[in-house]
């Protein structure tokens, strides 16, 4: 039955999911694999498919959440583990191991199932379920007494995360987090689902009861449970470790694939409030990358009119999402997704693999349109990373929650009580000025969630207010009689002062875990930003919450973050990365996403003006991802080592999703890295990526809408010539930073920027090793007063050009003319 389902949903169930598996930690109803269960009576014979939405059946005060006793009237072995999520539960009486051995050994000693919880420390729906069933000592004593119950961070071990959860998707079309699976004592999932409520309710079991009619099945029906579990895991096996067909894409497909990805994205924008697909809505930065993408080469082919409409999308999307109550107007940053069709309600959580998308992806619409709304998001976003997220050595944590106390003192915590407001909070802290900023931010005295039935629909925040600007700040400065730039600046004084008092409530709980994968998104952020920045006017102002920075610090974050994982989470003898750190390095090993999302963030490190050593580093820790992940027969990367027996499944992941996928990434880094070296490496790393996209020739002709990057990769590497930007000169000076300036300034993903300072032995070395041609090129053309560029595609070079206006023009003849 199973392996029906994985084959017939290869194409069409499997897209389905990969839309809606973007919930996070929005609740789903308790899951059951019905076919596996044929003979069991209620609750085993209910499923409850469809579309995910939140929970309708609880009551409101249920999201309330009461903070975690610090009597300690319970300690169990969580309370020596480092994950902010394992250590919240460390004092539920329910009897919890981590992942580890003497926990399988436990299960199998006694002879009893294993219940697995998997969630992440700032997941809403995961403090719910703690709160009603983990914290619940009758709920505690059925769980101590028949299962062995294990607890795990699905940001610490996402490989253990993506066997359940892959488990949970193809069977039900869905899944969430907190994820709920019961297992074997030899770790075979048995059946398994997200949140459920501790008691009955409205013809839905609760988690009691799930537990006492798992406990009859094992009891009764041990044979056949252990026989399906088994089954699952070998179809499952077989299904996702797909092998390529061929070793490269046919001829075409590339093009297809951008067309047909683009065109179902398209048929999808809602164009009165922006954005992709309809709520909840998720930002989506991949979605936006294969629009901004497709725009640039509709325009490189001559058909501007395709090129604008694309674009138009974009850049109306992003400043819904900017204007609305997903963006955190007052500290900076972006929520998780929109509750709302009108990015207004959020679940507040915030998530540094949103953040650093975000920043990248705004940075891209200020490249193209040079309005400097799109830079001012952008820097809002590093402000924000820089300020509240970057611990002292420089790694940058992982997420902020959702929920906080109303008060200090209190003993229970509302979702999003940190950045809400209501009217009479303002006009107490504004005084005679609130009006001007209740209009712009449409305040209200019964609270602002009425856009849209989905935005409040329990009337949770009656009285609250969720910022959104709804109408243009041209317009209500021209209401005012004042100057544009006055009435921001009057705005801008208004928002810190609210920033002050704000930053006197109870915080909500930071995960300061650093994830290498997440920390490599940022670095990338980082480092374009510290580069793109220099194209906004002379005098540009800036208001809270952008400080307003030279570009250059941004530089310094993105460094000093690789620094520390080079220091705290890198071998340098094996070459190994760990996944995580906190107090210490995780004992989770890294995974393809953090070698591929690390090596793509150097790059962009090196090209944006960082010394050859992290290009260096990123050829390094290419190898290794190829020694650790690549299937050299099947081709395509695996998403774990397959060194750790206890992790059942190795997947290629393909995927982008909240997060691209790790050979989508891996796909892109393979063309810049043979972009740049020309040396016997070149040619393993394009035919890595070749047979890396032909591995997923059937999801890019079928079902591109779910893999957009990876149909960005397969089009750059069909497209014959890269342009390459030789810039020669010494790198610490300043006309060598405004030349690097003015080779970033154009949005071009078919670019590579290669910086080289010939006075610097050890560079020049490195480009006579790994290409030969640009260390000619420095050498020929360097000179001791200058920074020279030398723009060079399909075996011609430009004449060297010492302008940064010259350069800045000579890439971005095309771009010009889409705005």
């Amino acid at each position: 039955m199973l392996k029906t389902l994985l084959l017939a949903s290869s194409s069409s169930s499997l897209f389905f999911l990969s839309r809606r598996n973007k919930i996070s930690s929005l609740p789903r109803p308790f899951l059951y694999p019905l076919a596996q269960f044929p003979s069991l009576s209620w609750p085993f014979s209910c499923v409850f498919p469809g579309p995910i939405h939140p929970f309708k059946v609880l009551a409101m005060a249920e999201r309330t959440i009461t903070s975690t006793s610090h009597s300690h009237k319970h300690t169990n072995r969580l309370s020596a583990e480092h994950s902010p999520y394992l250590l919240q539960h460390a004092y539920n009486p329910v009897d919890w191991y981590p992942w580890c051995e003497d926990a399988f050994a436990e299960a199998k000693k006694r002879g009893v199932p294993i219940f697995l919880s998997i969630g992440y420390s700032t997941c809403h729906w995961c403090h719910v379920m703690e709160v009603e069933s983990f914290e619940n000592e009758e709920v505690a004593k059925l769980l101590n007494d028949w299962f062995v119950s294990i607890k795990v961070d699905r940001e610490e071990r996402p490989d253990v995360d993506k066997v359940y959860m892959t488990y949970v998707q193809v069977l039900h079309g869905g899944g969430g987090w907190p994820l709920s699976v019961f297992l074997s004592p030899d770790l075979k999932p048995l059946l398994g689902g997200t949140y459920f409520p501790p008691d009955d309710k409205y013809g839905r079991p609760g988690f009691k009861t799930i537990l006492r009619k798992v406990k009859d099945a094992w009891d009764n029906k041990r044979d056949m449970l252990v026989k399906s579990g088994s089954f699952a895991i070998e179809q499952l096996s077989e299904a996702l470790s797909t092998s390529a067909g061929a070793n490269q894409l046919p001829n075409g497909l590339p093009q297809n694939a951008l067309r047909l990805c683009a065109e179902k994205l398209s048929k999808s924008y809602d164009s009165r409030f922006g954005g992709f697909g309809s709520a909840p809505k998720f930002p989506r930065p991949v979605e936006i990358q294969l629009m901004l993408y497709h725009s640039k080469k509709l325009e490189e082919s001559g058909k501007p009119g395709g090129a604008k409409e694309s674009l138009k999308m974009v850049l109306f999307s992003l400043q819904c999402m900017a204007r609305g109550g997903i963006h955190d107007h007052i500290g900076g940053g972006f929520h998780r997704y929109s509750v709302d069709e009108c990015w207004h309600v959020p679940h507040f959580e915030k998530m540094l693999y949103d953040q650093g998308q975000l920043a990248n992806v705004y940075l891209d619409a200020f490249s193209i349109t040079r309005d400097v709304f799109y830079s001012f998001i952008s820097r809002d976003i590093l402000d924000y990373l820089r300020r509240d997220m970057i611990g002292s050595e420089g790694g940058i944590f992982s997420a902020e929650d959702a929920d906080s106390a109303e008060f200090e003192g209190a003993t229970r915590k509302k979702e999003g009580a940190f950045y809400i407001w209501t009217r009479k909070e303002i006009d107490d802290i504004l005084g005679e000025h609130a009006s001007r900023f209740k209009e712009h931010y449409y305040v209200k005295p019964s609270g602002n969630c009425d856009l849209s039935r989905m935005s409040d629909p329990h009337n949770e925040f009656t009285g609250k207010n969720v910022l959104i600007e709804r109408s243009d700040s041209s317009a209500l400065a021209s209401k005012l009689g004042m100057p544009i730039q006055e009435y921001l600046d009057i705005l801008g004084e208004y928002k810190k002062k609210l920033f002050d008092v704000r930053s006197k409530r109870p915080r909500p709980h930071l995960d300061d875990k650093v994830i290498v994968s997440w920390n490599g998104l940022a670095i990338s952020s980082f480092a374009r930003a510290s580069k793109i920045l220099k194209g906004e006017p002379q005098g540009t102002y800036f208001n809270v919450p952008v400080v307003g920075c030279d570009p250059n610090e941004y530089m310094e974050v993105a460094e000093k973050a690789a620094n520390f994982i080079r220091r705290h989470l890198y071998n340098e003898q094996t070459h190994r990365l760990q996944h995580s750190f906190r107090n210490g390095p995780s004992k989770a090993p890294g995974f393809l996403d953090d070698y591929a999302f690390l090596i793509s963030g150097l790059l962009d490190l090196f090209e944006c003006g960082g010394s050859t050593d992290w290009l260096v580093w990123a050829s390094e820790l290419q190898d290794m991802q190829d020694e650790l992940f690549l299937d050299r027969e099947g081709g395509a990367y695996f998403n774990t080592p397959g060194e750790d027996p206890s992790v059942l499944l190795r997947v290629k992941e393909d995927h982008d999703g909240a997060e691209p996928s790790g050979n989508s990434v891996s796909a892109i880094n393979l063309v810049r890295l043979f972009s740049m070296i020309t040396s016997s490496k070149s040619d393993h790393y394009r035919q890595n990526a070749e047979h890396l996209l032909a591995v997923f020739e059937t999801r890019l002709k079928d079902m591109a809408m779910a893999v957009p990057l990876m149909c960005c990769a397969a089009d750059m590497l069909s497209v014959p010539w890269r342009k390459q930007v030789v810039l020669v000169g010494h790198r610490a000076s300043v006309e060598f930073e405004n030349m690097l300036a003015a080779a970033h300034a154009s949005y071009d993903p078919n670019k590579t920027v290669i910086p080289i300072d010939p006075t610097i032995t050890a560079e020049m070395e490195f480009w006579e090793a790994n290409n030969s041609k640009v260390s000619v090129m420095a050498r020929n053309n360097f000179a001791s007063d200058k920074a020279v560029a030398l723009v060079c595609q399909n075996f011609t070079c430009s004449p060297p050009i010492s302008s940064p206006k010259s350069l800045e023009d000579l890439l971005s003849k095309n771009t010009s003319s889409l705005v």
